[in-house]
């Protein structure tokens, strides 16, 4: 028998601004009884692991050792990277390779690290152009 992510714990300080922030990344609600002040808030984004904000009394000093790749769903890296900067994320630095390949690294509003990688859409229109191939779309 293996084992399954039930949820994804990110350490901040506050977890109901903070649980807000990612509710709009993944364009979910918060859970309804979660409320300012609270030690703990869960988000449930559709198609993953819970969300689960844990108030921890230290800020964050270093580099996160583990973080988030994002794969938009209905829009280009570029659209989803403008939409998250809309709401509060920070651009920290750009990975994205000549042929448009790569990613970019934003921060939530307490610094956490996280990427934002191609569409789906995106990596199969570049396969497609590199076989010389025409696709739909």
């Amino acid at each position: 028998m293996s084992a399954r992510i039930h949820n994804i714990g990110i350490d901040c300080h506050d977890t109901y601004a903070l649980a807000g922030f990612w509710a709009q990344v993944f364009e979910c609600p918060r859970q309804p009884d979660d409320f300012p002040g609270d030690p703990e808030a869960m988000l449930l984004p559709p198609g993953g692991p819970e969300v689960l904000f844990l108030a921890v009394p230290e800020g964050k000093s270093v580099k996160n050792r583990l973080h988030l790749d994002l794969e938009p769903t209905d829009r280009t890296r570029d659209e989803e990277v403008e939409r998250l900067l809309g709401i509060g994320a920070r651009h920290v630095a750009d990975h994205i390779g000549p042929t448009g390949a790569g990613w970019v690294v934003l921060a939530d509003p307490e610094g956490n690290e996280f990427c934002v990688l191609r569409s789906a859409a995106e990596k199969a229109a570049a396969r497609a152009a590199a076989e010389g191939t025409v696709t739909d779309g």
